[in-house]
């Protein structure tokens, strides 16, 4: 046995109980006596008859008094029930045998397929690894998408925000990388999803492949706020753990906002006062908290993908603008794309990756800064284009980047049962960029 088991097991010995009692219910919260509880402490709550009611968390204090939230319902909860804290809640029960399992935002099965047999106790709430502890990001990380592996080139270790609003194919991307990435191991947590897309997107878009090597963790949206913050959280635990085995792991939590949104629920419950939209400060506290966990350390590595859903497809709305802020990347999918048919809906020229100049080959940076180019001078002259008002011969790069619009949609559309790796990316990459530059070649124009 090792030291460091022995030590966790000497952690997990509680020598005292602490307990208890409900004196008060207000809203989401109860307060409750309990001297030598700590934030972030789960704690048991138990009917007169003793029998255990529900579930909750330490969330703040009150006047000398606990504040706990539960996690279900407070229906039945009465002045003077027992309350039991457990210290050894911060920390997760974890083990290989998650693999190919669904849990729910505490951590326990959820898919009908019995106990999961697990060794190890990872922190919840753990600290980012120290900065000259990270690795520098050098390596690609295949996401089995040709218009992210050839324009926005991830990094392992990366963290990668898709950004969208409602309905543009987010969870249908999501399940393409997942089957396709060139990770050893996939951490998805669902948070704040609604119930009926679950199955959905386990069956349809993850698939038995994708699960297979996946640990998925879901808290719907009809669960206690606590739950959903939670799961975020129980995500990136277990995502620790695999890299800590050596392995590459792809961490997707779907979605940020709606993380935002059950931790803004906690905020105000705990008696924080909102600022920007509503939103309390701790909200703006957590980001950090869940995206610095994430990046390349010893021989294992943790590649984050986050997405946001951006309120009325604005992306300067607060929650957005921090989580950019924070993030290596960002890919945005828009909604005229969508409209189009043009499946996956990535807006290139609204999306980037702070990493590719690290990871990608000068051939292939040369290439990706040309075919963004030809986009770009579409894209300014598109409403004259569309009016008949541009005259061909007048702008030689405007004509070619004409001339190059259909093939290069062609090349960043892709079905969502296909997956294109790194390779062939680069390759069809190179044969768009040759011809457009002969292209400008026989205008007399050369690049």
């Amino acid at each position: 046995m090792s030291l460091s088991t022995i030590q966790q097991r000497l952690d997990d010995i509680v020598p005292v109980t602490i307990t208890g009692r409900v004196v008060k219910a207000v809203g989401l919260t109860l307060e409750g006596t309990g001297l030598g509880a700590s934030v972030g402490q789960r704690c048991h709550i138990f009917s007169k008859r003793g029998q255990s009611m529900v579930e909750g968390e330490v969330i703040g204090f009150r006047e000398q008094r606990v504040v706990v939230m539960p996690f279900g319902a407070v229906r039945g909860i009465a002045a003077g029930n027992l309350i039991r804290y457990d210290p050894t809640s911060s920390r997760l029960l974890v083990g290989p045998q998650m693999l190919g399992r669904v849990v729910d935002g505490l951590g326990e099965p959820l898919d009908g397929k019995g106990p999961l047999s697990r060794s190890r106790r990872y922190a919840l709430y753990a600290p980012a690894p120290a900065p000259m502890l990270r690795e520098r990001i050098t390596m690609p990380m295949d996401l089995g998408v040709r218009a992210i592996n050839a324009l926005l080139t991830c990094g392992v270790g990366q963290k990668l925000g898709i950004f969208a609003g409602s309905g543009v194919g987010k969870s249908v991307l999501m399940g393409t990388m997942c089957r396709h990435t060139s990770a050893d191991v996939n951490v998805i947590a669902l948070v704040g999803e609604r119930g009926r897309e679950v199955r959905e997107f386990l069956e349809r878009d993850l698939g038995r492949e994708g699960l297979r090597r996946s640990v998925v963790v879901v808290a719907t949206s009809d669960q206690s706020p606590l739950v959903r913050v939670r799961a975020a959280f129980v995500a990136t635990a277990i995502a620790e753990f695999f890299r800590d085995q050596g392995n590459q792991v792809l961490l997707l939590v779907d979605s940020l906002t709606r993380l935002a949104h059950a931790q803004r629920e906690v905020g105000l419950a705990a008696g924080e006062p909102p600022t920007t939209k509503g939103y309390p400060p701790s909200v703006f506290t957590l980001f950090p908290q869940v995206l610095e966990r994430v990046g390349p350390v010893g021989t294992g590595s943790i590649t984050g993908l986050y997405t946001v859903l951006v309120d009325g497809d604005d992306l300067n709305d607060p929650i957005a603008d921090s989580i950019r802020s924070i993030l290596d990347g960002h890919i945005v999918l828009t909604r005229r794309l969508a409209m189009q048919g043009h499946f996956p809906a990535i807006d290139v020229l609204q999306s980037v990756s702070r990493v590719m100049s690290d990871i990608a080959s000068t051939t292939h940076q040369d290439a990706a800064r040309f075919l963004v180019q030809m986009m770009a001078e579409y894209r300014n002259a598109e409403d004259l284009i569309n009016l008949g008002a541009y005259q061909l011969g007048t702008n030689p790069r405007l004509d070619a980047a004409i001339h190059m619009k259909g093939p290069i949609d062609a090349f960043l559309r892709q079905q969502r049962e296909e997956g294109v790796g790194i390779p062939a990316s680069c390759e069809g990459l190179e044969s768009l960029a040759q011809q457009g530059r002969r292209l400008l070649e026989r205008k007399g124009k050369t690049v």
